[in-house]
């Protein structure tokens, strides 16, 4: 209760507080590129129920290609770029708390398919709310200088998640409110100054 309450609040306090970048941040988006404002993406929530993920779109509109986003990805636009580097491309996550969906802090949500290639885990992993930061967030920020474009999804499913997962399910073992303001700081910290991958 407590952390669902904590969520709704500071989601709130936070989506007000940001409401003026947020207009600039959609109107630098139409400008730059066609195309909506938002992207969604299917994920894995609590209980494997899915849901869509919000986020404000850094690719090109149709972009083919593979799920993974990789190091210099052509399907970036200029300013995705930007809203990628300070991580502004997530801040409609905060709708998916409001909405119940996610959570601020805990294991990130992924899409089904990969869900599929490690159930075993996902069963423990799914038993939680997942979140906008966490463990494997902030490890992860900048997750797409650890892929090439040539073998990105081979890359990502035998190294990159196998690691995500390990600490998600760290986090499952250590949650608790104190850890979650502890991870909410680290997260800022991080994007400011540079994290584990920098």
């Amino acid at each position: 209760m407590l952390k669902r309450v904590f969520d709704v609040l500071l989601s709130l306090v936070a989506v007000v507080l940001l409401s003026p970048p947020l207009m600039a941040i959609a109107m630098l988006i139409k400008l730059d590129s066609r195309g909506p404002l938002f992207y969604k993406s299917k994920r894995m929530g609590k209980d494997a129920i899915p849901f869509y993920m919000y986020k404000f779109r850094s690719m090109l509109n149709n972009s083919s290609g593979s799920k993974i986003t990789t190091r210099d990805d052509k399907r970036i636009t200029r300013i995705g770029r930007i809203l990628r580097k300070w991580k502004m491309d997530e801040l409609p996550n905060l709708f998916n708390v409001l909405s119940g969906e996610m959570s601020l802090v805990g294991p990130r949500p992924e899409v089904p398919e990969y869900v599929k290639k490690f159930r075993k885990t996902y069963n423990i992993i799914l038993k939680v709310k997942p979140g906008v930061t966490g463990l494997s967030q902030i490890k992860y920020v900048n997750e797409s200088t650890h892929l090439t474009t040539e073998c990105a999804d081979k890359e990502y499913t035998n190294t990159v998640l196998p690691d995500k997962l390990k600490l998600d399910l760290e986090y499952i073992n250590k949650k608790s409110f104190a850890f979650d303001i502890r991870i909410i700081l680290e997260t800022f910290r991080t994007i400011l100054f540079g994290g584990w991958n920098e």
